[in-house]
């Protein structure tokens, strides 16, 4: 088993998507703390003027100070919903593979979500899909992982039997390989190189949600997204990327 695991993301980079595609199981790591600074719900897109545009999903967080982010609620008397959606109309309308992802991102648009993993759950599956990665999902309160940091990330994968576990970049801050040697599990740190495409609005901007991929280069996104990077976690035990 390759293992990897994210928390819940709002349109999220290519990246996450790099490292989905590099495991055979994906754990949803969305019973720990909601934290405000964290991209949980917001993410970038390309704006018309050809610069970053920011969207965010207006969350529930005053008082709810050790909230869960599968707690974390959506505060809809904000019109974000009808933002968000006019703005990747107008940024993306123009796209030449906007039309195929059209309605299904004006019907999400069009719901009134009450969680924010919710939400993020049925555009990750969406975009998945189109992609073409197929992992296995597992919530992270199936389980009953215990410990914080290194050692909740430990307990998760001696539970689940995993082989291999891909770490983000940021993993090697606080990762201690000597443990999972121990344990008989490799590692991987994903260093993601981010591939230059086609683009509307301008030069080129890294750094956006999947969305702008998508919507830009239609059925060669998943090629476009492992351009530069290993294609298997396997090939390479210390570094995931490059």
């Amino acid at each position: 088993m390759i293992l990897t695991a994210h928390q819940s993301k709002y349109l999220p980079w290519l990246g996450l998507f790099h490292k989905m595609a590099l495991a055979t199981h994906y754990v949803h790591f969305d019973q720990v703390q909601y934290q405000k600074k964290n991209f949980l719900n917001k993410n970038y897109i390309k704006g018309v003027n050809g610069q970053p545009l920011r969207l965010t999903v207006p969350v529930k967080t005053s008082g709810r100070f050790e909230q869960r982010i599968v707690e974390t609620g959506i505060d809809n008397t904000v019109p974000w919903a009808r933002k968000h959606w006019k703005s990747m109309r107008l940024a993306y309308a123009k796209a030449p593979h906007f039309k195929r992802h059209e309605d299904f991102f004006a019907d999400a648009y069009a719901r009134e979500w009450e969680l924010l993993v919710d939400l993020n759950r049925h555009m990750l599956e969406y975009i998945l899909a189109e992609l073409g990665i197929e992992v296995e999902h597992v919530e992270m309160h199936e389980g009953e992982f215990a410990g914080k940091g290194n050692g909740l990330v430990l307990d998760m994968c001696e539970k689940m039997g995993a082989e291999l576990y891909i770490f983000g970049a940021g993993g090697r801050d606080y990762a201690q390989e000597e443990d999972f040697r121990a344990a008989g599990i490799e590692l991987c740190f994903q260093e993601y190189v981010h591939p230059e495409y086609p683009q509307l609005h301008g030069e080129f901007i890294a750094g956006s949600s999947i969305v702008d991929l998508l919507f830009n280069c239609g059925d060669n996104s998943l090629d476009i997204l492992m351009e530069g990077n290993i294609a298997k976690a396997v090939a390479q035990p210390t570094v995931v990327g490059n």
